[in-house]
């Protein structure tokens, strides 16, 4: 196998089998990947003979480790992300008392990486961090979507289609025409919102952080709550904090070691629309 295909198939055995934490058993990576046990089996024995992986001896599922995600970390620290941008996030989540989280901008996706909590009640939004983003139905993929060119970004979510998670409740965007249109209506207010899409009873509001001369988007800025609590009334009275604290970061962007960290993608100019 060249050592092109043999980098590609790892990665997907990685984006795969880390959706899962239950693990997958061999034979249900190769057919989800159309690939040979015999070349399966290879890739995997090399994932856990590094420690990236490891096979349940009574199962026999394979599981990804928490060292890749010791890795991505070491990354996060290294380029000085959670020192810069903690503080401003904090300050919102405490003003706020909601949940803040920021997702940068990669490879044509958003990948979450930080937040803080401000909630302290019994009713409180707090998932998993490393849940995959869906553009087209998320606060932060409709914030960051509208600040590109708009036939690039249907051509994002079309790439993936408009299908959404088990977990998600009811997506407002289901075709290409309400993807425009919601577009269109993030720009004017200035920021993505969704609710009860993502999670039944949950509601989020998010803005693009853009930096330089250009107004490249970088990331998102994020405020999640119960549906109950954080209403479109609600969210207009945090609009002016939200923007204060993505102007916050923006100001702050450590442009040329995360231009390194969010390697792989192309940023693109902010919309003028």
């Amino acid at each position: 196998m060249p050592l092109g295909d043999f980098v590609d198939r790892v990665m997907d055995i990685i984006e795969l089998v880390a959706d899962k934490p239950e693990g997958m058993k061999l034979s249900e990576i190769a057919q989800q990947l159309d690939m040979p046990k015999s070349a399966a089996h290879r890739l995997l024995t090399s994932l856990c003979q590094r420690g990236f992986a490891d096979q349940d001896e009574i199962s026999q599922r394979y599981r990804i480790t928490v060292k890749l995600a010791a890795v991505g970390l070491r990354v996060l620290s290294a380029s000085g992300t959670s020192d810069i941008c903690q503080p401003s996030l904090d300050r919102l989540a405490t003003r706020t008392g909601e949940l803040v989280r920021l997702a940068l901008v990669d490879a044509g996706t958003l990948l979450w990486i930080a937040k803080a909590q401000g909630s302290f009640s019994a009713l409180r939004y707090d998932p998993y961090l490393g849940n995959p983003v869906a553009l087209h139905a998320t606060s932060v993929g409709k914030a960051w979507l509208a600040t590109l060119d708009e036939e690039e970004a249907v051509s994002l979510v079309k790439a993936k289609g408009f299908g959404v998670p088990d977990s998600f409740s009811r997506p407002v965007v289901t075709d290409e025409a309400s993807l425009r249109a919601e577009l269109l209506k993030t720009r004017r207010r200035g920021y993505g919102v969704s609710i009860e899409e993502g999670e039944l009873g949950t509601s989020a509001m998010a803005q693009a952080i853009l930096v330089g001369r250009d107004r490249v988007a970088v990331g998102t800025v994020s405020i999640a709550g119960p549906a109950a609590r954080l209403t479109r009334a609600r969210m207009k009275e945090f609009a002016p904090d939200l923007a204060a604290t993505v102007s916050e970061i923006a100001d702050l962007w450590p442009s040329r070691q995360m231009a390194n960290f969010v390697s792989g993608n192309t940023f693109t100019r902010a919309s003028k629309a």
